[in-house]
């Protein structure tokens, strides 16, 4: 989708997402024309330009040209629009946002779960000693666009779950036990975040599995 000057406009599902440097730059240059056309002042163009470079979201962006009308000689206001995604497809931009909800979990002698709607922090540290734990990020948000999930395991295990279209990277060490590289050198989708599974196993093992989220499982399944 294109603005009225033929230019591409930037794609947002609600204004607190976060904006990429591609966006600043579509307002910044709308905001070059807007001072070119008389429309802006160079006190006024110079606050929203420093504005522009500083925001951090859709929401901080689009105030800045909301007054600029669309017109003969005209580009108008940056609009951000949602298009429609792919049947099938995830809006990553929508699960990378918010605080850190967990960011440890420990089983000794017993076990630890991370699943359903949480929040999964840019480092994730769990220890297992004689226990387990499972660390199921198929419907968690992301705090960052990378997350380490740092897993110590001794004489237990650990299962790390990612949804598909996530990319893996394992980074840990193991003596008498190992981590899983199964799901390694799948490419991720575009935008989508990237898990990197390390630690240290012994006598113990970490595995890494890909699966649907629980909802597409049972629509596969044909389960209502």
């Amino acid at each position: 989708m294109t603005d009225e000057s033929g230019r591409p406009r930037p794609s947002a599902a609600t204004p607190e997402l976060r904006a990429s440097d591609a966006d600043r730059e579509l307002v910044a240059e709308r905001l070059r024309d807007a001072l070119a056309e008389g429309r802006l002042d160079m006190e006024e163009f110079g606050e929203r330009l420093d504005a522009a470079y500083q925001a951090r979201t859709y929401g901080e962006l689009a105030p800045l040209t909301k007054d600029l009308p669309v017109g003969a000689g005209a580009s108008g206001a940056v609009s951000f629009v949602k298009e429609p995604l792919p049947e099938g497809a995830v809006d990553w931009g929508s699960r990378i946002r918010g605080e850190a909800s967990s960011t440890w979990g420990v089983g000794i002698m017993s076990g630890f779960q991370r699943k359903g709607r949480w929040t999964a922090p840019r480092r994730f540290n769990c220890f297992a000693f004689w226990g387990g734990g499972e660390i199921d990020l198929r419907e968690a948000d992301f705090e960052a666009r990378e997350v380490v999930i740092n897993c110590v395991a001794v004489m237990g295990g650990m299962n790390v779950v990612v949804p598909p279209g996530v990319e893996v990277v394992v980074r840990g060490i193991g003596i008498m036990g190992g981590f899983d590289h199964r799901e390694e050198g799948v490419p991720g989708d575009a935008g989508a975040p990237r898990v990197v599974v390390t630690g240290f196993a012994f006598w113990g093992g970490v595995g890494v599995e890909r699966k649907a989220p629980r909802r597409r499982e049972k629509l596969d399944r044909g389960d209502h």
